[in-house]
């Protein structure tokens, strides 16, 4: 191991900080995340403050995702030239900037502009924090270096929904911005504390060199319009939408002008080439897969406890807070495991099946559920989760040599990002599509006639309401049996996409056997 350090060494005083620094990364990477999520429940607030429609305020969310999914592949390129400790500092400190804007916003348009500099700022943080992990700790505790991290990751979208309701309800919208001040300056106080960029960042800075314009140009084309069409494609009606299809089209094409570009040039924005690392590739594609699910399955719960059970926002964030609780159970003993010599590979195959089962239980799902269900069922789910994660993570940036480490984390990061936004958009519209077969075939069997005999005879049907048969009011009856159809259909829509998600993971979970085994990638990492 001397040998390795010597390869491979840390950076001065990192040592005897490292935990430090890892808790101050982890809390930029939490502000980050967190704000993805906490304003989604504040949005009706926000419409009636702004006087603004709801496909209005929707670019409060869009405008931050869209400057987040663009600066993200470049944080790696501005590191090298500016330096990671000070590119982490001025990210950190631009993010409250801008999010004690955003609290004191008078109108839309203000409000949008400021979340898209607090998505540019917060890119940084993610991809940043694992190449700051990697340059941090020695192979052997990367893997609980990243479980201790990815609890800001993964916990924060859970746990936003629950904060940011409460927030809401008993302050203001404008404190799920202001929250972030007290925890940016902590975090920004730690970095600039404990923090020093390794040899390999001090090295480029001095060498410069060109500047990729067209890469850049070609990644804000390729992200930008891929994340409108992303987010806003269902609103549009997708492809029967002239503007989508247009934006789908250029936004492919940039892509593959993108990487026609990024291998020729000398000193691209995307490393592309770390794509011939075989370890990297399949650490990809099971972190986007995860990815793929979790932001899915996190959006569609919420709407599930609220829509069809009628909870509250903060009834519905207290009730997935145990997913969050469990996540980190599960990411501490992988770190643990990891540290003890064992051979965590198999766990991530293993964290796909019970992530699987999770989806499989989750789609039996009824509407007279108990809460304890949709607890227990959930916590599973984010157990597989957690084993996931922390694996995937490290072998991604300990397969590439050090120089390179910040690059990797910037692929990974967008494509781990892509993943996501591609996964809520895909369930949604399932959702939607699967909700409006179910309708129309629970309507062919309520027919005109049935209507007649319901409003003439007193007929009850099985599991309706007592107060539909009140006698003279039909209409009233009919409304009621249209909102149990509708009600009914979106659950069995649910059970679909569920059950689909179910299926669909199996194949992943044979994969985790191409991962380079634990001590196999300690020592690939001590040789880069």
């Amino acid at each position: 191991m001397a040998a390795a350090s010597a390869v491979h060494p840390e950076p001065s005083g990192a040592a005897s900080h490292k935990w430090l620094i890892a808790l101050a990364v982890m809390l930029g990477t939490t502000l980050e995340v967190l704000d993805s999520s906490i304003v989604n429940v504040a949005l009706p607030h926000m419409q009636g403050a702004f006087s603004a429609s709801l496909d209005e305020i929707a670019w409060v969310v869009t405008s931050y995702l869209v400057a987040n999914g663009i600066m993200i592949p470049m944080t790696a390129w501005i590191s090298a030239r500016t330096g990671r400790k000070r590119y982490f500092l001025t990210s950190v400190f631009v993010f409250v900037a801008a999010s004690m804007l955003c609290g004191a916003a008078q109108s839309l348009m203000q409000i949008v502009i400021f979340r898209l500099i607090q998505g540019a700022a917060g890119a940084a943080m993610v991809p940043s924090s694992q190449a700051i992990l990697v340059e941090t700790f020695p192979p052997e505790e990367r893997q609980m270096a990243m479980a201790v991290w990815g609890m800001g990751v993964m916990v924060a979208p859970i746990a936003g929904p629950t904060i940011g309701g409460w927030i809401t309800d008993n302050w203001s919208w404008r404190w799920n911005f202001y929250i972030n001040v007290p925890i940016g300056i902590a975090a920004f106080l730690m970095t600039s504390a404990f923090l020093e960029d390794p040899a390999s960042i001090s090295d480029g800075r001095t060498r410069g060199g060109k500047v990729d314009y067209a890469g850049i140009g070609l990644l804000v084309l390729s992200l930008g319009l891929l994340q409108i069409v992303l987010d806003r494609g269902q609103r549009a009606d997708w492809f029967n939408t002239p503007w989508v299809v247009y934006a789908a089209a250029l936004s492919a094409l940039s892509f593959v002008l993108l990487g026609l570009r990024e291998v020729s040039f000398a000193e691209p924005i995307l490393d592309l080439r770390i794509f011939k690392q075989q370890a990297f590739d399949v650490a990809i594609v099971l972190q986007v897969a995860m990815s793929f699910v979790l932001f899915g399955t996190i959006l569609l719960s919420p709407l599930f406890l609220q829509e069809l059970m009628g909870y509250s926002a903060w009834q519905a964030g207290l009730t997935l807070t145990p997913r969050g609780v469990a996540a980190m159970l599960a990411l501490l003993l992988m770190g643990q495991l990891s540290r003890t010599g064992i051979n965590t590979r198999p766990l991530v195959g293993l964290g796909f099946a019970i992530a699987s089962f999770g989806c499989w239980l989750t789609s039996s799902w009824n509407l007279p559920i108990s809460a304890w269900t949709v607890i227990w069922t959930g916590a599973v789910m984010s157990v597989g989760y957690g084993l996931i994660f922390p694996n995937t993570s490290a072998t991604a940036l300990s397969c590439v040599p050090v120089h390179r480490i910040g690059y990797a984390s910037s692929l990974f990061n967008m494509l781990r990002n892509t993943g996501a936004a591609i996964g809520i958009a895909l369930m949604t519209n399932s959702l939607v599509s699967r909700e409006q077969v179910h309708q129309s075939r629970l309507v062919e069997h309520f027919s005109v006639f049935d209507a007649w005999r319901l409003q003439t005879s007193g007929a009850q049907m099985p599991g309706a309401p007592a107060f539909l048969y009140s006698p003279g009011v039909p209409h009233q009856q009919l409304g009621v049996v249209y909102r149990l159809v509708q009600a009914q259909s979106a659950m069995l829509a649910f059970n679909d996409v569920y059950w689909i998600i179910a299926i669909a993971t199996i194949p992943l979970i044979p994969l985790c056997w191409l991962l380079p085994s634990s001590k196999k990638a300690a020592s690939t990492a001590a040789a880069h």
